[in-house]
């Protein structure tokens, strides 16, 4: 049994691994989290989840959460499942199999979700924390599915006003019409409707490339996106919301070189692999077009109804700012955009950790 040895301290689950194609981005992120949350104020309980779906022990041992050049973090099966107990005492995990069945493995104060992508960061399991009582950090189950659906993120978008590149939306294969040709024009990014990380994501220069760039989307999803591609610099924002319920948008990162690796986009590869990408932080924009993607930022963060954090994706075109997408989980890699958009805007890593851990205290559930 896991047990906080000063109830001074908050006793903190870290939920990691999942089911989702991101399950090891997932443990790089838990692992950077590990390392950052004081051990002072915090009793960490970390908890792993299979690419099966089964709730392991997790490990403290962080870096065995971390990348080892092409090699990637897993979770392994355990010996011992755990679950979270419905309708027990709130943050109550207990054995499932292994000697110890259905004894009390941690009861914890809030649980960090830190998972991407489906079963994790589509409020599946924020239902379920929902249903078992337990507070935790970040979006709940509506902010959640709707920021994971790229379809329903632009449509919510579109109706707030916010500028989104045009798209055609597939729910069963099938050839784009000449006329859908016509609207979209080339390039295009075929996408999964639901998912992260760039995975199954392709860019397409010729219509005749189209097929396998569709093959390769329904692979991962069983809904998928056809994007006109959006000619502006990336840009990245993030929203942090405070205990009392201000929101504060970090300072912009202007992504660099995201077209200069073997995939020709800001794909997975980029993304986590190789090191063609770099940021610069604050974005080298004018005033004015920085007011805008902060503002765009939180307002984003306002229609989709989104608690606690989130990351808001531009282009930032000779027109203004096209929002790309939200990410209601970012990634919080040691080089990942949100905590160093935090940190220059005067926020270390772990202040930032300890204000989402306050604000999963404090809100209502």
């Amino acid at each position: 049994m896991i047990e906080a040895e000063d109830k001074k301290r908050t006793t903190v689950a870290v939920l990691y691994g999942g089911q989702s194609t991101e399950h090891s981005v997932s443990c790089i992120s838990a692992g950077a989290i590990m390392d950052h949350l004081d051990p002072e104020k915090y009793e960490v309980v970390p908890i792993g989840i299979t690419r099966s779906g089964c709730w392991v022990p997790g490990t403290t041992e962080t870096e065995k959460l971390r990348a080892h050049g092409e090699s990637l973090p897993e979770v392994s099966d355990h010996e011992e499942h755990i679950h979270l107990v419905l309708g027990g005492e709130p943050g109550q995990f207990n054995y499932l199999s292994g000697p110890q069945a259905s004894e009390l493995f941690a009861q914890v104060d809030v649980v960090f979700p830190v998972l991407h992508g489906v079963n994790g960061e589509d409020g599946t399991v924020q239902g379920l924390l929902d249903l078992s009582g337990v507070r935790y950090v970040g979006n709940g189950v509506l902010s959640s599915a709707v920021g994971m659906d790229k379809v329903f993120t632009k449509q919510i978008a579109r109706e707030a006003g916010l500028p989104v590149s045009p798209e055609v939306v597939l729910t069963e294969p099938r050839d784009l019409t000449s006329e859908e040709q016509d609207f979209l024009g080339l390039p295009v990014f075929v996408k999964p409707a639901r998912g992260g990380s760039s995975i199954g994501i392709s860019k397409v220069d010729d219509w005749a490339a189209l097929p396998a760039a569709m093959d390769l989307a329904w692979q991962h999803d069983n809904k998928v996106l056809v994007e006109s591609m959006v000619h502006g610099r990336e840009v990245e924002c993030g929203v942090l919301q405070y205990p009392e319920g201000s929101l504060l948008a970090s300072v912009p990162a202007l992504l660099k070189g995201t077209e200069d690796g073997d995939e020709g986009f800001y794909g997975f590869d980029a993304k986590y692999l190789d090191d063609t990408v770099t940021a610069e932080i604050p974005a080298p924009l004018d005033e004015e077009t920085t007011a805008a993607i902060r503002r765009w930022a939180v307002k984003t963060f306002q229609a989709l109804g989104c608690d606690g954090l989130a990351r808001v994706d531009f282009f930032v075109t000779d027109h203004g700012p096209v929002l790309n997408e939200v990410n209601t989980l970012p990634g919080f890699t040691p080089i990942s955009m949100f905590p160093q958009m935090f940190q220059h805007s005067g926020l270390k890593y772990g202040e930032l950790l300890d204000i989402l851990v306050a604000r999963a205290l404090t809100s209502w559930l």
